[in-house]
């Protein structure tokens, strides 16, 4: 798999290829390749992540006239969060194509949920800057829009009581919450929540809150424990 037949696959041509190539670079590959024109995909996350903000929230606005403000929120919340942008990446196949230092791939990054989700926003970075808002609206509209229109975000839940619920059932044991991580100025906090069962790590997630990042690690740990199952 090449960028160009990725391009072909997905129906979507940069006009500026460094730049789709830039979206697939990890961090680890610019360090093994010191001295060498290569840019990692941070900075074109960070502005992706506020691009996808934007467009989900106009959809939603949009196309529910009758939602309040609070559900709104919950529901950008529901496709913006990790487990949600790993499953587009997943859905378009973008492991394929991730450069990664030896290191990273030894350790599986390629299949990282933090990594996919955060290729998935450095693309949409990209491609707004190659191409523009409504680029990036057009690419939402064929692989994203009809998944909320499918109503898979319409029902917004809270992870942590379905987990809890779902090991309870199941007598599976302990699960445990802490924070691993806070970084970033105060008034933009980022922290990073792990859940674990029995002290055997099921997931990780990336909020703004404490509470956020907690939710999103629940949910990936109810994806796992699904997935492990053979529940859809």
């Amino acid at each position: 798999m090449d960028f160009q037949q990725f391009q072909d696959e997905i129906g979507v041509h940069f006009t500026n290829e460094k730049l789709l190539r830039q979206a697939f670079t990890h961090s680890s590959y610019v360090n093994e390749h010191r001295g060498k024109p290569f840019q990692d995909n941070e900075r074109l996350e960070f502005l992706g992540d506020a691009v996808l903000e934007l467009t989900v929230s106009q959809f939603l606005y949009t196309h529910f006239p009758k939602m309040a403000e609070g559900e709104l929120t919950k529901m950008r919340a529901a496709i913006v969060c990790e487990p949600s942008l790993v499953t587009f990446a997943n859905q378009l196949q973008f492991g394929r194509l991730i450069l990664l230092g030896k290191g990273e791939e030894l350790t599986g990054g390629r299949f990282r949920p933090a990594l996919l989700a955060d290729v998935f926003e450095a693309f949409i970075g990209a491609l707004y800057l190659d191409q523009g808002i409504e680029h990036v609206f057009r690419f939402l509209e064929k692989y994203v829009y009809p998944r909320i229109n499918q109503g898979e975000f319409t029902r917004v839940t809270d992870y942590k009581s379905q987990l809890q619920e779902f090991i309870q059932h199941d007598s599976l044991g302990e699960i445990q919450y802490r924070i691993v991580l806070e970084r970033g100025p105060a008034h933009s906090r980022e922290f990073v929540s792990e859940v674990t069962l029995n002290g055997k790590v099921l997931g990780q997630g990336m909020g703004r809150s404490k509470k956020e990042a907690e939710q999103h690690a629940a949910s990936m740990a109810l994806n796992q424990l699904k997935a492990e199952q053979g529940i859809e």
